[in-house]
C-alpha cells in the first residue's frame, strides 16, 4: 500500500507561483513513475507532468504549461514537487498527486489540492 498526501495549493493571482508537494508513505519501494495530474469542473483529468523512479529517468509535460512548470523530487524525503510559475487562470483546478506501478498496473491517488489563479 501507498498513501500519498499533497500540499502548496491556493489562491494566486495570475503571473504568481505556487510550489505543490507530495509526500509517500507505506511500499514506495514498489513505485515505477510519478506525476501530477489536474481536473477541471467539466473537465476530464490530464497529466500536467510526469518522472520515471530510475537513475537517470525520464520527465515530461503537458504543452500547455511546457517552461512554466517543473517536476522534481527528494528521494531521501520520498516527497515530489511541482513548481508553478507564470499561473494563469486557465491552470485553476484540484491537483492530484500520482504514483504508478507497472507490475500489476496499480496507480495510487492523493487527495488533491485545489489551485485558483485569479485574473
Amino acid at each position: 500500500h501507498v498513501r500519498l498526501v499533497e500540499s502548496g495549493g491556493g489562491l494566486v493571482q495570475a503571473g504568481g507561483s505556487l510550489r505543490l508537494s507530495c509526500t509517500a508513505s507505506g511500499s514506495t519501494f514498489s513505485i515505477n513513475t510519478m506525476g501530477w495530474y489536474r481536473q477541471a469542473p467539466g473537465k476530464q483529468r490530464e497529466l500536467v507532468a510526469g518522472m520515471t523512479m530510475s537513475s537517470g529517468g525520464n520527465t515530461r509535460y503537458a504543452d500547455s504549461v511546457k517552461g512554466r512548470f517543473t517536476i522534481s523530487r527528494d528521494n531521501a524525503q520520498n516527497t515530489m514537487y511541482l513548481q508553478m510559475n507564470s499561473l494563469k487562470p486557465e491552470d485553476t483546478a484540484v491537483y492530484y498527486c500520482n504514483a504508478h506501478r507497472n507490475s500489476g498496473w496499480v496507480d495510487y491517488w492523493g487527495q488533491g489540492t485545489q489551485v485558483t489563479v485569479s485574473s
